[in-house]
């Protein structure tokens, strides 16, 4: 035992660049040099081995092993665990799939995890390649179905980066049936007008549309066409996304809740979600904090909010406010620039934020930088709660 657990850590411990046939040499040396396969060896005990061989934790093998209680003899999980090592896994890296799916240790490296090895390799994939499907994608790549599904995905996703992004935000697609749903949805989608890479784009923000039943797509559609969302608008396959897994008595409480926080007439709240279709998915709490601040501390108008709703969407505390409270200052002080407002703010990230609203005015304002990390801290400094005090609504 311990022989073969030296042997299986130098195969952990450095990467293999062998062939499939020298990888499969690991296993048949792993073999020999252990002791000769028979009857079940009443001394193997399965959380140990994972503990002491495949480097788990102790709590991470507590909860592996019930799923690996039939196994009375190392010879499997070891032949599996030299596989990985001639993928180019490290030690952490073969932990990480045990523990995620201990049942890959059960998995015929002859019978599935080669030949999908081979097949991969066929199509195009190099061994880091697949390295990396098997850490985001264990359970899958031990079915013999994946290498077909990922061939055919990766004609639908443009690129092997693409698909990788989707299986780490959907983990199964590979698992869907490629007859009776991956193709349908694909047809479908095509029947309603995108191209390859509008399928592609989209499905990497919403690989669901990849899994999920064919009536389940067309419903959405519809119910965003009933937002009065065009098909050709970019916002349109977001708003799927907000409204595939809500119900339509939801969608409509939700456009109600928003007409009625923000004043907004039919045709604002239209415009609104047309914008910025995930405020459907905005707590109510959330929402009356927004409708508060925006329209009743800085004196909004509804339709201003109605044009940039995607303001609605970004943190109160960690953004809107923060970075309202440096515009009105730079206003106040006429440091502000000629087509900067309160939505340019928000909407940039935090790097350009500081090299367009701070890093200018170090001189002119040499505690603005200080005064608005305060204030993402969620405390206003005495030269903020005078500019505060000094102006007042609107004008934004």
């Amino acid at each position: 035992m311990l022989h073969r657990c030296r042997a299986l850590s130098q195969l952990l411990s450095a990467p293999s660049a062998s062939p499939i046939s020298q990888l499969l040499g690991y296993h048949s040396r792993l073999l020999s040099a252990a002791a000769p396969v028979g009857p079940p060896n009443p001394s193997f005990a399965v959380e140990d081995y994972l503990v002491s061989t495949c480097g788990l934790t102790r709590p991470q093998a507590l909860k592996a092993s019930p799923k690996l209680s039939h196994l009375k003899s190392p010879s499997k999980p070891d032949a599996v665990l030299a596989f990985l090592a001639g993928l180019g896994l490290s030690g952490a890296d073969v932990a990480a799939v045990v523990a995620r799916d201990p049942r890959f240790l059960c998995a015929g490296v002859g019978t599935i995890l080669a030949p999908n090895l081979a097949a991969l390799t066929g199509i195009g994939l190099s061994r880091s390649d697949i390295a990396r499907l098997v850490l985001v994608a264990g359970n899958q790549f031990r079915r013999r179905s994946i290498v077909t599904n990922l061939h055919y995905c990766l004609c639908i996703f443009g690129s092997y980066e693409n698909l990788l992004t989707a299986i780490k935000r959907k983990s199964y697609i590979l698992m869907s049936d490629l007859e009776r749903v991956v193709k349908p949805n694909v047809a479908l989608l095509r029947e309603f007008g995108l191209g390859p890479c509008d399928i592609a784009k989209l499905c990497v923000a919403h690989p669901w549309l990849l899994t999920c039943n064919v009536e389940r797509i067309r419903a959405t559609v519809l119910r965003v066409d009933v937002l009065g969302i065009p098909r050709w608008s970019g916002m349109f396959w977001h708003a799927m996304g907000a409204v595939a897994f809500v119900s339509e008595e939801k969608i409509a409480a939700a456009v109600e809740h928003l007409k009625k926080m923000f004043r907004w007439s039919d045709a604002e709240v239209g415009i609104a979600i047309s914008k910025a279709p995930n405020v459907l998915n905005k707590t109510k709490e959330s929402l009356q904090r927004r409708s508060e601040f925006l329209i009743s501390d800085l004196g909004l108008e509804p339709a201003y909010i109605a044009h940039r709703s995607v303001m609605l969407l970004y943190s109160l505390e960690g953004r809107l406010r923060p970075r309202s409270y440096v515009v009105k200052f730079l206003k106040a002080n006429g440091l502000l620039d000629p087509g900067r407002d309160l939505y340019t703010a928000v909407t940039l990230s935090e790097k350009v934020f500081m090299e367009k609203f701070i890093c200018p005015h170090k001189e002119a304002a040499p505690h603005l930088a200080e005064d608005y990390a305060a204030a993402c801290r969620g405390e206003l400094t005495a030269r903020f709660r005078l500019n505060e005090a000094g102006m007042g609504h609107g004008n934004w």
